[in-house]
């Protein structure tokens, strides 16, 4: 498995330095996340803004979930982040299904649409919990899913990353796109919260 996650060392190393100034006690993960929060204030929220798309464009969103890559050329957006582009699949949330992201062996994660991961992501504990018993880690979260729910966890990599569809919240029918983007948090990109 050996490259299969070019970035796993550096990965590896960012955790390693986080957990160092947590432990030390110079900071936290809340702290970490709302440095990266202020940072992501600032940029486009490009992973909200496909998901509004396909949330008043059933068309878009057919595009999306059969060619994701392709469908994000329609809204000026791309997956390349080198000479070879990365290979992004998109999954739909519904009544009966659940999707939610990890990646086990380091923190590979779609930076372009989802900004910065957040420190949880990287963690082992994450990593680890969400693939055995991805019910509880969701709980606390505070995302409780009726047990009829099946929970579908997808493992990201190097060269293939996802990026979950939430469903679009009711009451929600007079809002344009840019109300609808607004709406969609990172974490429901990931899969650990709704939207």
């Amino acid at each position: 498995m050996t490259g299969h996650h070019s970035n796993s060392e550096i990965a590896v190393r960012v955790r390693r330095l986080e957990e160092r100034l947590i432990g030390a006690g110079l900071t936290s993960d809340d702290q970490l996340d709302g440095i990266i929060g202020q940072i992501l204030s600032g940029s486009p929220a490009n992973g909200a803004r496909v998901v509004a798309r396909a949330w008043v464009d059933p068309a878009f969103r057919e595009r999306l979930l059969v060619d994701a890559n392709r469908a994000l050329d329609e809204l000026g957006l791309s997956m390349s982040t080198g000479p070879q582009p990365q290979r992004l699949t998109v999954v739909a949330n519904s009544a009966t299904t659940h999707n939610v992201l990890v990646c086990t062996l380091c923190s590979c994660y779609p930076i372009g649409l989802l900004g910065p991961s957040p420190s949880w992501y990287k963690s082992e504990a994450y990593r680890s919990r969400v693939v055995r018993e991805p019910r509880a880690v969701l709980a606390e979260f505070g995302l409780v899913l009726p047990e009829a729910t099946e929970i579908v966890v997808h493992d990201t990599s190097a060269e293939s990353r996802h990026m979950v569809l939430p469903m679009r919240p009711g009451g929600t029918a007079g809002l344009g796109e840019a109300e609808l983007a607004a709406l969609v948090t990172r974490e429901g990109l990931i899969g650990t919260a709704a939207v």
